[in-house]
């Protein structure tokens, strides 16, 4: 038994190590944005599936010699995929890069990571077969266990303190110790077999009814759905990194863990009135309108509804596991729920809807499971009490599912512009009547985030506004420069304002990686054709943009791209920074927008301002209830210690950043957003 745990477990150790370890490395190559996950779990989730199927595969059709010969052969090729750190070749600026992302996985990590998938229904029915009346389901709760200890120790102790090469390197070290302790459990298994234990499999009982195989698959689906759902919601407002995706996913994980574990830690009376709970606060934070709620009581409000939800699902699940004969076509059906579940969110939902209706969806779909699952012991009733029961389930799933269908309806209703693509969803709205509102304005969202506005009345539609208005470190920034015809490049271009500011002679160049945001702002909003000043638009990831130019010679370079709430990581490195200083004439100046609720980016910048010699200051301006075109901001500048003595009265309203000697500074290869959260 010892062997087969340790083997399961370190199996699954790596499983889910390699997850963050594998989509960190790549999401600054594809724009920093949250769907990159999304895509990343869908590949894992579907090897995830095409493991499950080997192993069923194996295990039903082959001699125990030639299961064993098979699969330690594949052992060895896999090796050849090491070390599992992907080419930058694969890195693209723009685009639908979902199925780049999908191949650039399959070609670095696949052969690997479809083997430690397939280890644990593989290693269960070997112990079953090996031992009478083994309980293997226990090793499926230890794998998830070692799954769920992977992924909390990596942003505690993984990424703050080892670069993504260095995890690539050691993850495939620790692969090939997999590997050769695996294929030694394989030849010892099949010299061990032992008849009476395999004559014991006949004794099963009959096979599992389609219905029950439907309810794995709709239980599985449902879970799934939701742990994307939270995640894209946390992470579209927030930011797309690490700790944001492995907290939801260590609660799915703990919720299989707790349930295949033992019986006795699902009990109906304790977790469904809580999932019905949850249920209902999660499709009422999807209700436009609702209370503004602070991050961290939101993050755990989530968190514990995911979990509730989690267990249900996955409790009901528990309850339909069929007899080990049946143990690898149970662990297909599952997977083959998760997996559809990531093709949904993943793929399918992001090209094909406007808005994130999955979230509603994946709602729905767990609610109507969850019943389906209660209503195959309502038989057990007497006939009024099953009567009434069924009726007061059925009025119950109505009233939700209409709910849900209200709140679809709420997501486009009185927008102007509802679209999405693979960088997230984009909203606009008018607020007020020009009529008879002089601060009427039209807004442009990205998730919840407000990406910028413009005033509605003609007369006014040219004054920049929101974290951009002339008292904000960026207005009195571009103030500053005076005199001759300046050269202003900037990276993200929301709706536009920024183009407020450009005078006759002046040349602008904008760098903006979603053809969404571009097409909005020419469509919905003026600023890019009111300007008097020369307007060029790039499209494509500003950093691989400028990588690939030569040198700009800006005056000042804004930088202002954002995903979620908060400047993708990939934006604000020391290699960034090189590019940015290439691009600056000596005594330009490079802006940063470091506005956001969640993160303290001050350290990060001063840091990669130190390595080039110069000198880093913060504007904050808060315009507070007065001005409610004006809102709260925070810029960085970063220039040379020359060029901030020839403006001291520029610089008088910012604060000089203090030096961080110890914080550790961010390169392409290292960074810890654990470790600046406010």
């Amino acid at each position: 038994m010892l062997l087969y745990a340790a083997t399961v477990s370190l199996s699954a150790f790596l499983l889910f190590a390699l997850q963050p370890i594998i989509a960190k490395m790549i999401l600054p190559w594809f724009g920093g944005s949250s769907t990159v996950w999304s895509t990343c779990m869908l590949f894992f989730q579907a090897v995830l599936l095409l493991g499950y199927l080997y192993a069923h595969w194996l295990h039903r059709k082959l001699a125990p010699r030639l299961q064993s010969g098979v699969h330690i052969a594949l052992l060895a090729a896999s090796l050849a995929a090491l070390p599992v750190l992907p080419n930058p070749a694969w890195k693209t600026a723009a685009g639908n890069p979902s199925l780049r992302i999908l191949a650039l996985l399959g070609v670095t990590v696949g052969l690997p990571y479809f083997l430690l998938s397939s280890t644990s229904p593989l290693i269960q029915a070997w112990y079953a077969q090996e031992h009478k009346d083994a309980r293997p389901y226990r090793l499926f709760a230890l794998s998830n266990f070692a799954s769920m200890l992977a992924l909390l120790s990596y942003p505690l102790l993984v990424e703050p303190n080892l670069s993504s090469h260095v995890q690539g390197v050691v993850w495939s070290a620790a692969y090939g110790l997999f590997a050769a302790v695996c294929a030694a459990v394989s030849w010892r298994w099949n010299l061990r077999r032992s008849a009476p234990a395999a004559a014991a499999e006949s004794i099963t009982g009959p096979a599992p009814l389609w219905t029950a195989r439907l309810l794995w698959f709709g239980l599985s689906a449902g879970a799934s759905i939701l742990l994307l759902a939270v995640t894209n919601y946390l992470t579209q407002d927030v930011a797309a990194v690490p700790f944001l995706w492995i907290l939801p996913l260590s609660v799915y994980l703990l919720s299989f863990i707790l349930c295949f574990e033992s019986p006795r830690y699902y009990r109906r009376d304790v977790f469904l009135p809580p999932a019905a709970a949850g249920l209902a606060f999660m499709a009422y934070r999807l209700w436009p309108g609702h209370a503004h709620m602070n991050i961290r009581p939101l993050i755990d409000l989530l968190t514990v509804a995911l979990l509730v939800c989690c267990m249900s699902c996955h409790g009901e699940l528990a309850r339909l596991k069929p007899h080990p004969r049946f143990l690898t076509g149970f662990y297909v059906t599952v997977s083959l729920g998760g997996a559809a579940g990531g093709l949904f969110v993943g793929l399918i939902a992001p090209n094909i809807f406007d808005a994130y209706y999955e979230f509603p969806l994946g709602l729905g779909l767990c609610a109507v499971v969850l019943l389906l699952a209660l209503a195959r012991d309502l038989r057990r009733l007497a006939r009024f009490r099953r009567y009434a029961a069924a009726a007061a389930s059925l009025g119950l799933a109505g009233a939700y599912l209409w709910w849900l269908g209200a709140i679809v309806t709420s997501m486009v209703k009185d927008y102007r512009v509802v679209a999405r693509n693979f960088y997230g969803e984009l909203r606009v709205y008018d607020k007020g009547d020009p009529a008879d509102d002089p601060d009427a304005a039209r807004a442009l969202l990205h998730g919840a985030i407000n990406h910028g506005e413009q005033m509605l009345r003609p007369e006014s539609r040219r004054t920049p506004i929101t974290y951009f208005c002339p008292d904000s470190g960026i207005g009195r920034t571009m103030r500053s420069l005076e005199g001759a015809p300046r050269r202003i490049g900037i990276l993200g271009l929301g709706c536009g304002t920024l183009a407020a500011y450009g005078r006759a002679g002046d040349t602008i160049r904008i760098y903006e990686i979603n053809p969404l945001v571009l097409r909005i702002a020419r469509t919905e909003f003026t600023f890019l054709q009111d300007t008097p000043a020369k307007v060029e638009v790039a499209l494509g990831d500003g950093r691989l943009q400028l990588d690939s130019e030569p040198s700009r010679q800006f005056d000042l370079l804004v930088m202002d791209a954002f995903s979620g709430d908060s400047v993708p990581v990939h934006l604000i490195t020391r290699e960034a920074f090189r590019t940015y200083f290439r691009h600056l004439k000596p005594n330009g100046i490079l802006a940063i927008n470091i506005t956001n609720a969640y993160l303290d980016l001050e350290p990060v910048i001063e840091r990669a301002a130190a390595d080039f010699g110069k000198q880093a200051y913060v504007f904050r301006d808060d315009p507070g209830d007065d001005d409610a075109l004006c809102f709260l901001n925070a810029w960085a500048v970063v220039l040379s210690p020359t060029s901030a003595q020839a403006r001291p009265e520029w610089l008088e309203a910012a604060r000089r950043v203090p030096p961080h000697p110890r914080f550790r500074e961010w390169t392409d290869d290292f960074s810890n957003m654990y470790g600046i959260l406010k």
